[in-house]
């Protein structure tokens, strides 16, 4: 069998423009391209980006995924898949003390009970960069993303999960093409990247500049960003530049 990339997006939920992203920097090519520039993919086409996505979904960026996968080409796929479930099935374990956390602490406050110390953060995984988030932009600001999160629709945090990674790899493809960085392409991507930061925090046109400069300025959001290419994230940085200015002035 075999699917069209139109398929293959409703599918998978990846844009066109992003599966013909992967194609050009090798890191999903299709079966085969029609003269039109159609493409087909098969089967192990399919796999391959069901990996893809799981390593999306672990934070790497495409150069790092590339990495994994060329590393990963001596193992079947079922031996690849099995690694990936059993870090699925530990995040589901951590979920699950999560949950078991909150009602634990909910039946305690019913019964007019306590908790001790350690029971009451069973499961969490704590931020590393919150200190100096709070140190930078102050407990209030900090308080009140958290508050935000917590009331997120299911679609808002499918979009706070996605967001970024998709806004990301749709500007890689643009970058890869020429396009510069006050194009109205590249200006619709910032924009979704602006609704997403929104979720946690609402910058102004200072705010948002400085995040800019934040994302080259600091190796670790650099890295995070980029994975090695520091020129993608400088492209970032002056698309956002650019929509600072231009639409929050």
């Amino acid at each position: 069998m075999s699917w069209s990339i139109n398929e293959v997006a409703r599918y998978s939920g990846v844009s066109s423009r992003t599966l013909r992203h992967y194609d050009a920097i090798g890191l999903l090519k299709p079966a085969w391209t029609e003269p039109s520039g159609r493409r087909f993919y098969e089967w192990e086409h399919l796999l391959r980006l069901q990996r893809i996505l799981l390593l999306r979904e672990l934070g790497l960026g495409l150069d790092a995924i590339g990495d994994v996968l060329a590393g990963q080409d001596h193992d079947s796929t079922v031996d690849v898949l099995r690694r990936h479930r059993d870090w699925l099935l530990s995040e589901r374990e951590r979920l699950d003390r999560l949950v078991s956390t909150v009602e634990a602490t909910m039946t305690e406050l019913e019964k007019g009970g306590t908790m001790t110390a350690d029971a009451m953060f069973d499961g969490f995984d704590h931020n590393p960069y919150e200190a100096e988030a709070r140190e930078r932009w102050g407990d209030q600001a900090i308080d009140d993303s958290y508050a935000r999160a917590r009331g997120w629709t299911p679609e808002q945090a499918e979009q706070a999960r996605r967001g970024f990674g998709e806004a990301r790899d749709a500007l890689a493809a643009l970058r890869a093409d020429g396009v510069a960085v006050d194009d109205e392409r590249v200006q619709d991507i910032i924009q979704g990247h602006y609704e997403w930061i929104c979720l946690f925090w609402t910058p102004n046109q200072e705010a948002y500049k400085g995040l800019a400069d934040l994302y080259v300025d600091d190796h670790r959001f650099r890295q995070n960003i980029g994975a090695g290419d520091d020129a993608l994230v400088e492209y970032l940085r002056d698309a956002m530049k650019a929509y600072a200015d231009t639409r929050l002035g």
